[in-house]
């Protein structure tokens, strides 16, 4: 790793500038949900995703495939990561993002142990120290024999779990096609799939709800292109530590938008989690000699 180097600092930039926008997303569907079903909200985020996808397609002059490559392993990914956004917007619809997101940051503890049997990864004594730690941070985050447990909030555990296989499904990928139709893939599979829930639950939007879908989109599709570029600078080892960038903006978006607050239960399972999140990536990276690298970028933040 060399973080002084001026090209990695680029990317270490656009990581960090990609990271800061994810939160905006959030925001606009917890707004979006006060008054649409959570189903709706999910299949507006990949439709409009879709729609702002469409012209950088065009401008990149992608050549489109009728059947796309691993169109198995595509679609297992999009499902996942459909899932991961449907449960994560269940769990802000009705408590904090910051929360929500921090339990949604136990999916690289799930990676870890589920790598050994899906992407024959190995697995230590050291990585397991590191998922137990990070599984205590996520018992001290939802409080579960406190007063103020919610059971909402174990939807983004799930929520962090449907995610992880995103990520493996997203490395056991082999493709040539451009980064970002496969960006395109997993928005259609969002939008197959939700489509009949969202349908059922369906209210007429108005146009501050027609606003509000589109710079949801707007987000989803802005962030990552800017995540994309970054691996264009740097590699996924000097890059992963700033994922966690975006709980920084997740804070300051919802106490300036709800005067979200967060208690110190929060913010100490909020480092205990993150802590044991980046012990145990650099641990699986080190032992696999960074396999892999060149699909972390494919990787959507929520």
């Amino acid at each position: 790793m060399n973080f002084l180097n001026k090209t990695v600092l680029k990317g270490i930039g656009l990581m960090l500038l990609g990271m800061s926008t994810v939160p905006f997303l959030d925001v606009f569907a917890k707004l979006l949900s006060e008054d649409y079903s959570v189903m709706q909200v999910t299949w507006t985020r990949f439709f409009f995703h879709a729609c702002w996808l469409i012209p950088i397609i065009l401008l990149q002059k992608v050549k489109w495939k009728r059947v796309p490559e691993s169109i198995g392993l595509q679609f297992m990914r999009g499902l996942m990561l459909t899932l991961a956004t449907l449960f994560f917007f269940a769990a802000i619809k009705s408590n904090p993002i910051p929360n929500a997101l921090t339990l949604l940051f136990i999916s690289p503890l799930v990676v870890a142990v589920l790598s050994p049997a899906m992407l024959g990864e190995r697995f230590d004594l050291f990585i397991g120290a590191g998922v137990v730690v990070g599984f205590i941070g996520v018992i001290v985050v939802l409080q579960p024999t406190g007063e103020d447990f919610k059971p909402s909030l174990l939807l983004a555990v799930v929520a962090g779990v449907c995610y992880a296989l995103y990520i493996i499904f997203t490395k056991k990928l082999s493709f040539k096609a451009p980064p970002v139709l496969t960006l395109f893939y997993s928005a259609a599979v969002g939008i197959l799939i939700m489509m009949p829930l969202a349908l059922f639950s369906w209210t007429v939007p108005d146009m501050k709800g027609v606003l509000l879908g589109a710079a949801m989109g707007f987000f989803a599709a802005a962030s990552h292109f800017m995540i994309i570029k970054a691996f264009e600078f740097a590699s996924a080892s000097e890059l992963s530590p700033f994922n966690y960038f975006e709980i920084v903006g997740a804070i300051t978006l919802s106490y300036i938008v709800f005067g979200y607050i967060p208690n110190l239960q929060a913010i100490i399972g909020l480092f205990v989690i993150i802590g044991s999140g980046l012990f145990v990536s650099w641990r699986v990276m080190k032992n696999n000699d960074g396999q892999a690298e060149d699909k972390e970028k494919l990787i959507e933040p929520l």
